[in-house]
């Protein structure tokens, strides 16, 4: 049994043509040194709200290394990382999962979290949607055009028609589209 209106958003930050990250994994372009003087602040007490409102997060192998390296900003809120390779944490809130991704959604997340988010990265994002699983997309697009590295979006094989739900511009320059997806 799921929790009520149990909802996977799949969250990316990216830049203007689509890049999550540069070929080498760099991601130091994400931080926004541009100005938008109508945009919210983002502050704190904001950010603080909203990191809240997240029951869980998952994400991909490679997302977890990443997050560690650049200091863990997921508390203490639990982590589920899936993944085929046997990695190792100090952090009681992390939890390694492999097998199949539906029953992975199905029997462990959605039956004890509310509010789920997919972090990252590519391959688990394009999982996700081939199959059917996330309920919303959110995309947080930085003002850089990168020119080349790793898509967001690789390829997913399939048209998926969007309901857009809510924009939001940032003082420093980002943008924050929250997109519903159809299921057909």
């Amino acid at each position: 049994m799921k929790v009520k209106d149990s909802r996977i958003t799949i969250h990316m930050v990216s830049s203007v043509d689509g890049f999550i990250a540069k070929k080498d994994g760099d991601v130091s372009w994400m931080h926004s040194k541009d100005t938008y003087p109508k945009g919210i602040e983002l502050t704190k007490e904001y950010i603080a709200e909203f990191l809240e409102s997240i029951d869980c997060y998952v994400m991909g192998s490679r997302t977890y290394e990443h997050a560690v390296e650049l200091g863990w900003p997921y508390g203490k809120t639990p982590v589920f990382v899936l993944t085929n390779r046997d990695l190792k944490s100090d952090k009681k809130s992390v939890q390694f999962l492999s097998g199949d991704l539906t029953k992975i959604v199905n029997h462990e997340l959605k039956p004890k979290f509310e509010n789920i988010w997919m972090v990252g990265g590519t391959m688990l994002t394009k999982e996700f949607l081939q199959q059917g699983l996330a309920d919303e997309i959110c995309i947080t697009t930085v003002p850089t055009l990168l020119g080349d590295g790793i898509l967001f979006f690789e390829y997913i094989g399939k048209q998926i028609p969007l309901h857009l739900k809510n924009v939001t511009a940032f003082r420093d320059g980002m943008v924050e589209m929250v997109y519903e997806i159809h299921k057909l």
